[in-house]
């Protein structure tokens, strides 16, 4: 994924009574945010665009134009560009190509941009999300053992039950009913568990017999090359530079052709081209296995939760920032297409497993292409035209070494931890379940026991201080559910 800044909960405080029943979002933070904490949304237009293009878009009417659009959808790529190596990189693991997986992600990017521009007409760029696909590849897969053909299934099937949701009420009853308690917990416990999956792939963390893990060795050039990265990326973001993650990554990759590997082996490998025709995911696509989720349904539901959460929370926090920075809310204070734009993230994560790739969903970035003047689902589009330009570069997307990789995602993983800063640690309530569903996810490598634990505590604190009816029906399923899920596993495992 991946996967709030903390200033939008005041936004999104003053926002939810006139937008269609939307609450508060499960507060994602990427790094876009972290480097621009104050966007403008104001922007001197450039010439109008007239004609049939002008009234569709409704450029006129936002104050924008053409040209300033493409420049927006640009710089929004930019922004986003690294997950065509990131999601790959991480998604392999699982077992899939690596070269059909590049392809994967740049197609469900240009669908989902594609229809987000043309029915919700908003500068909104989509594609795979972060977070998800670390679930989806080391909890479901590597830990679980679930075939990489049955998750995908599972995920189009979370796509299928957020397109409900995003189409009936159900979607207030959902926003409301989740605590923030474990929405923080939940996407703290994610970012933990990218950080260390990144450090662990890079080989900067290794095995140790008496102490579990340590540090890789000084000595050995791809530890140095990781470190490197560790101190450059988060200075580029600070520094806001654009597209700061691809920036690293791309120099990152560069240098690894000069830093020894494995054997006789550099780091970075040379590509078989630099250019060729794009390939279509022949591995990955249809590659659904229904069968498998049907007969493992029980084992299925804590991560159909997590999926579902995940992503309705993330796009929710996303239409609230991205809108309010370009001042696209009505004088009421509700979002412009917001069934609109939740039915396009719900799609998109069907087509996405349909490709071969995990959840989809609208990135934050999106924002850096608004202060660039995007205002309109030009943008999107924009956007997808440089991912169907990237399709023609994958040979040298599968070259890009773990080591270059794993900075952008230690990054991504530590704000997506931000939503800590609104924690209460005096209330034990609130403080109990947040810590040990992150603590729990890491030192057990499995997202599912750090969810259990956290929401079992929470249910048993709130209980415990007078607060049985902060305990809503959402919560009470989510305990039978678990403790549930305990009994299954404690038979077969």
């Amino acid at each position: 994924m991946i996967d709030g800044v903390t200033r939008r909960g005041n936004e999104a405080a003053r926002a939810i009574d006139a937008t269609v029943g939307e609450m508060m979002p499960m507060n994602e933070m990427s790094p876009l945010q972290a480097a621009n904490p104050s966007v403008s949304s104001s922007s001197a237009p450039g010439p109008v665009a007239r004609g049939s293009l002008d009234r569709f878009f409704e450029l006129t009417a936002r104050g924008t134009s053409v040209t300033q659009e493409v420049v927006a959808g640009a710089t929004t790529f930019a922004a986003m560009a690294y997950i065509i190596a990131v999601n790959p990189a991480i998604m392999a693991n699982a077992g899939m190509d690596r070269g059909d997986l590049v392809s994967a992600t740049a197609l469900a990017a240009i669908f989902g941009s594609v229809m987000m521009g043309l029915t919700a007409n908003l500068p909104l760029a989509v594609a795979p999300a972060m977070g998800s696909n670390v679930i989806f590849t080391y909890v479901i897969v590597k830990q679980m053992g679930m075939p990489w053909q049955g998750a995908l299934a599972m995920v189009a099937f979370t796509g299928v039950l957020f397109l409900i949701l995003s189409l009936s009420k159900l979607r207030e009853r959902v926003a409301k009913d989740v605590p923030e308690t474990l929405k923080v917990g939940i996407q703290a416990a994610v970012g933990t568990l990218i950080v260390f999956i990144a450090l662990r792939g890079a080989g900067f963390v290794v095995p140790n017999a008496s102490t579990f893990i340590t540090m890789g060795s000084l000595r050995s050039p791809p530890v140095l090359l990781t470190l490197a990265g560790l101190l450059l990326t988060p200075v580029l973001v600070a520094r806001r530079v654009p597209g700061a993650l691809i920036v690293s990554i791309a120099a990152l990759t560069l240098i690894g052709f000069l830093v020894p590997g494995t054997g006789d082996k550099m780091v970075t490998s040379v590509p078989s081209a630099i250019v060729s025709w794009p390939r279509w995911p022949t591995s990955t696509f249809m590659a659904l296995d229904f069968g498998y989720l049907v007969t493992h349904f029980v084992l299925a539901l804590p991560l159909l939760f997590y999926f579902l959460c995940a992503e309705f929370f993330s796009t929710l926090g996303t239409l609230i920032g991205v809108t309010g920075a370009a001042n696209l809310r009505r004088p009421d204070g509700s979002i412009p297409n917001a069934s609109a734009a939740f039915a396009t993230d719900a799609t998109a994560s069907i087509v996405g497993p349909l490709l071969g790739t995990s959840v989809v969903t609208a990135y934050i970035e999106s924002v850096t292409g608004v202060q660039a003047g995007g205002r309109t689902g030009l943008t999107s589009l924009t956007v997808a035209g440089f991912f169907c330009l990237a399709l023609f570069f994958w040979p040298v997307f599968i070259i890009i070494p773990p080591q270059a990789t794993a900075p952008a995602l230690v990054l991504v993983g530590v704000l997506m931890m931000q939503g800590l800063a609104r924690i209460d640690m005096t209330d034990l309530g609130v403080a109990v379940p947040v810590v040990l569903t992150l603590l729990v996810t890491v030192l057990t490598n499995n997202l599912i026991n750090g969810m259990a634990l956290g929401t079992l505590s929470y249910i048993a604190l709130e209980i415990a201080l007078g607060r049985r009816q902060n305990i809503t029906g959402i919560v009470w399923g989510l305990g039978v559910v678990f403790i549930a899920y305990g009994v299954v596993m404690s038979r077969i495992m």
